[in-house]
């Protein structure tokens, strides 16, 4: 992948197997984003191949993206209720309430959730103001794990929040790993300790 005049990502060759826990770390402008976006099919490679199970992404970018759950640094919540926000961009009466409970479970948000007065009913508020940055990051969470993808992509999803926080959410990825294969990126080492391989990313 080519960005100005040098490659962003230049010879980047591994193998993902299922069930693993990978983590990718890199300073800023290592070339981190584009190698997720790259695994994602949000761009496509100048040179080379990103496959699965030997079929070329490109190929059907939809059956793979079918595939992933997402988690960003900064998750994207509506002015609307709970259960609305974990299974996003679903009509109503498409929304599987077993899943989204099921969902909030395993993203440790549950028992919260159990303890408001309206329950999934709950509106979060405008970019989910209504809860804490930590709350707001198990929400996404919870979003990804929705309809139970075969991969979870955590990009630099704990790093605006507080160390102890952090923490915590670190810790529920343990949980996730048991059901699902973990890409996990960040530039803190200390979010990667659970990881079973971590790549280093540097000038591509």
């Amino acid at each position: 992948v080519h960005g100005g005049l040098h490659p962003a990502l230049d010879g980047v060759s591994f193998d993902l197997r299922q069930g693993e826990t990978l983590g990718i770390v890199g300073e800023s402008g290592s070339g981190k984003s584009t190698l997720v976006d790259l695994l994602i099919g949000v761009l496509t490679p100048q040179s080379g191949s990103i496959r699965v199970n030997g079929r070329e992404v490109g190929t059907d970018r939809r059956y793979w993206q079918d595939r992933i759950g997402y988690v960003p640094q900064h998750v994207y919540l509506m002015d609307t209720t709970i259960r609305k926000n974990v299974a996003f961009g679903l009509a109503d009466d498409a929304i599987d309430e077993s899943e989204v409970e099921q969902a909030l479970r395993r993203a440790n948000l549950w028992d919260f959730v159990q303890g408001l007065p309206r329950g999934l009913d709950t509106k979060v508020g405008e970019r989910g103001v209504r809860l804490s940055g930590g709350q707001r990051q198990r929400l996404g969470i919870a979003r990804a794990l929705y309809g139970n993808p075969e991969v979870i992509v955590l990009d630099e999803a704990t790093s605006s929040l507080d160390s102890e926080t952090e923490k915590d959410i670190v810790e529920s990825f343990r949980e996730i790993a048991h059901r699902h294969t973990l890409i996990v990126v960040a530039h803190r080492t200390s979010t990667l300790a659970h990881c079973s391989r971590i790549i280093r990313i540097d000038q591509g």
